[in-house]
């Protein structure tokens, strides 16, 4: 079983929560720091991404962490390392990957590289479902699981790809756009209930999810989880505790947490 299938089997119905890191931000020593905060703070799995030059779908905070962690030499070695360290501290969580096609073609072996680093999965931002296969084959060959997008104008042919090629999670989006605490999301039902129906690993949102009432509108509309990113890097940035921001956003993924 999947650290993520032993994840949810774990939580037997309570949200996952995810937290989002750029890996090497502001640098390799404070971003291993601000990983074990994330466990710390109660997050079920941790999201990282592997600085990319021309990040699409990024708000500007996310973009600014990718630049600190490059100006910094943050490379891709550098990540693979920082993912080792944390695994050898956190054998049991989940790690996910974000990055962008350049880096995983640039670099021999890297879905190799990530396996053996103890990286779980990997969604590559700018290859879209029609493209993926390729990739996905490569992933599941290493052992690493393929995380594709959904969003509410996916096509239903589309979405039935997603479903074939996907594993760990299927990265719902929650807003056309960009990420980022500028706007709240809009958690489709409908969305949910065509991703479980396609027989798409479990739905998870992403996109404009920073506060409490944005978790519960998620699991309300039945996702499985939620991953938080902009709010906790741009927290981290500023030298804020983004540990005691995860657990109030953990909190609220919690059965308990609902209005009686």
């Amino acid at each position: 079983m999947s650290r993520y299938a032993e994840m949810f089997d774990r939580l037997n119905g309570e949200g996952a929560f995810g937290a989002f890191l750029m890996l090497g931000d502001p640098d390799l020593e404070t971003s291993a720091r601000l990983l074990d905060a994330a466990v710390e703070g109660g997050a079920d799995m941790i999201e990282v991404g592997i600085p990319f030059s021309d990040p699409i779908a990024a708000v500007p905070v996310i973009q600014a962490a990718a630049k600190r962690a490059l100006d910094a030499g943050v490379r891709v070695e550098h990540c693979f390392d920082l993912i080792a360290g944390f695994r050898g501290r956190h054998p049991n969580g989940p790690v996910g990957m974000r990055t962008y096609a350049n880096l995983v073609v640039a670099r021999a072996g890297f879905m190799r590289d990530a396996a053996e680093a103890g990286a779980d999965s990997l969604l590559i931002a700018d290859v879209p479902a029609l493209e993926a296969e390729r990739f996905t084959q490569e992933m599941r060959q290493a052992g690493i699981e393929p995380v594709l997008i959904a969003a509410a104008n996916t096509p239903e042919p589309t979405l039935k790809r997603v479903a074939g090629l996907s594993r760990a999670y299927t990265y719902c989006v929650s807003r056309a756009g960009i990420t980022g605490t500028h706007a709240g999301g809009q958690f489709d039902v409908g969305l949910v209930e065509r991703v479980r129906q396609a027989g798409a690993p479990p739905p998870v949102f992403g996109f404009g999810i920073s506060a409490p009432e944005h978790v519960r509108a998620a699991l309300d509309a039945g996702a499985a989880g939620v991953i938080c990113g902009s709010a906790i890097v741009d927290l981290a940035s500023r030298g804020g505790n983004i540990a005691d921001l995860v657990r109030t956003l953990k909190d609220s993924t919690r059965n308990e947490s609902l209005p009686q």
